[in-house]
C-alpha cells in the first residue's frame, strides 16, 4: 500500500464518523423540513403530500387570496426578532468588549479565574437562571423594590414581559459566546503598537479607532455571529422573560409544531432563519477574506 493511499484511508477513517453523525442528524432533518415546508398541512396534523406555496405566502405575501390572506404579523415578528437578536449583539459587544480588554491584560493566575467566572454560568440550569431573573424583575422582584426604597420611582416599572427583559436576558445568556472570540483577539493585541500610536501624538480615541479595532475586529465579527445565530432562534428567554406580550421567530416555531400542529408551516419559518443565518455566514466569510487579503 502506497503512502498516498494509506493517507487517504486515514482521512477517511477520521472524518467518516463526524461526517455521517453530521448528514444523519443535520442534514437529514433540514432536508425533511425543507420538503415539509411546501406540502399541504394534514386536517389533523402530519402532512399532506400536496404542493402548497402558502406556507410561504403566508410569511412573505403571495399567499392566495382564494384561501388564505396574506397576514404581516409573521413578517413583523420575524423582523422584531432580528432587531431583538441585533441589540442582544450590540448589547453583548459593549459589555464584553472592555471586560476582554481588561482581562487580557491580566496575570495568568487571575486571568484563568477570570475566564472561568465568566464561563461559570454555563454550569447552572438555564431555565433556573432565567427564573432568577424573574424574581429580580417582576413588579414585587429586588430591582422594583430597590427603586421604590431610594425613591426614585412611587409604583412599580414594567421590566418583565417587555422587549428591555428579553434583551437583557439573551445578553446575560450568550455573553460567553461574544466574550470568548474577543479575548482571543486582544490577548494577540500587540501593546507595543499601541504605545508606539502614543509616542507619536494619538490620542486615545485615534489609537483604538486605527490599532485596536482593526486588530480585534475578526473577533468582533466572530462573536457577532456566533451571538446572532442562536439569539435569532431563542425561544426559552422569550418565553420566561416575555411571555405572550414579546413573540419571536423562534417560540412561533415551537407554537407550529407542538401546538397548532401545522408542520408545513413551522418547517417554513425554520427554513426562513436558516436562509437568515445562511446569508450572514457568506457577509462573514467575504469579509473574513477581504480582512485577509487587506
Amino acid at each position: 500500500m502506497t503512502l498516498a493511499r494509506r493517507k487517504l484511508l486515514q482521512l477517511i477513517g477520521l472524518l467518516g464518523v463526524p461526517s455521517v453523525f453530521l448528514l444523519v442528524f443535520f442534514l437529514c432533518p433540514l432536508v425533511i423540513m425543507l420538503i415539509y415546508s411546501g406540502l399541504t398541512p394534514g386536517l389533523y396534523g402530519g402532512v399532506d403530500w400536496v404542493f402548497s406555496h402558502l406556507n410561504y405566502g403566508r410569511i412573505l405575501g403571495w399567499a392566495d387570496t382564494r384561501y388564505e390572506k396574506f397576514d404581516p404579523v409573521y413578517l413583523a415578528i420575524f423582523l422584531r426578532s432580528l432587531r431583538l437578536a441585533a441589540l442582544t449583539v450590540l448589547a453583548s459587544l459593549l459589555i464584553s468588549y472592555p471586560a476582554a480588554f481588561w482581562i487580557s491584560r491580566m496575570r495568568p493566575a487571575r486571568r484563568d479565574f477570570a475566564i472561568f467566572l465568566v464561563t461559570l454560568p454555563f454550569f447552572v440550569s438555564l431555565i433556573v437562571r432565567l427564573f432568577a431573573w424573574v424574581l429580580i424583575l417582576r413588579p414585587t422582584g429586588f430591582l422594583n423594590q430597590g427603586l421604590m426604597g431610594l425613591g426614585l420611582t412611587s409604583a412599580p416599572v414594567e421590566f418583565l414581559y417587555t422587549d428591555f427583559a428579553v434583551i437583557l436576558g439573551m445578553t446575560y445568556v450568550f455573553i460567553p459566546f461574544m466574550f470568548l472570540p474577543l479575548y482571543g483577539s486582544l490577548e494577540k493585541l500587540d501593546m507595543t503598537q499601541i504605545e508606539a500610536s502614543a509616542d507619536l501624538g494619538a490620542s486615545r480615541l485615534q489609537t483604538f479607532r486605527k490599532v485596536v479595532l482593526p486588530a480585534t475586529l475578526p473577533g468582533i465579527i466572530g462573536g457577532s455571529i456566533i451571538t446572532f445565530i442562536p439569539a435569532l432562534g431563542n425561544f426559552i428567554v422569550p418565553s420566561v422573560l416575555g411571555g405572550a406580550k414579546v413573540l419571536m421567530i423562534g417560540n412561533l416555531i415551537e407554537q407550529q409544531f407542538l401546538s397548532a400542529r401545522n408542520w408545513p408551516f413551522g418547517s417554513a419559518l425554520a427554513m426562513l432563519v436558516m436562509t437568515a443565518v445562511l446569508v450572514l455566514l457568506v457577509v462573514q466569510l467575504r469579509l473574513a477574506r477581504r480582512e485577509g487579503m487587506s
